[in-house]
């Protein structure tokens, strides 16, 4: 599974950039980012919807952006969000 990084977060839009153009997640696939907020374990889906070019693609989050950070490591699920 390819791995990214935020580079701009702006409301529920969150830009990630990922090393290499080959390896960029197609549109609709989730993304998730797993981080602490306030001491508890949060995980966040977000939503391919555009490739930005220089290795960006643009998302949207499913939820509160709050805590995310520039930086932060970003896993692409490989598949679009679905429902159990």
């Amino acid at each position: 599974m390819n791995k990214g990084t935020i580079v701009q977060v702006i409301g529920p839009v969150v830009d990630v950039e990922f090393p290499d153009e080959k390896a960029l997640p197609k549109i609709y696939n989730a993304l998730e980012i797993e981080y602490e907020l306030n001491g508890n374990p949060t995980k966040l889906t977000l939503e391919v919807q555009q490739h930005l070019g220089e290795n960006w693609v643009r998302s949207i989050a499913m939820s509160s952006t709050e805590g995310l950070k520039r930086g932060m490591t970003v896993r692409d699920t490989g598949a679009p969000i679905s429902v159990p």
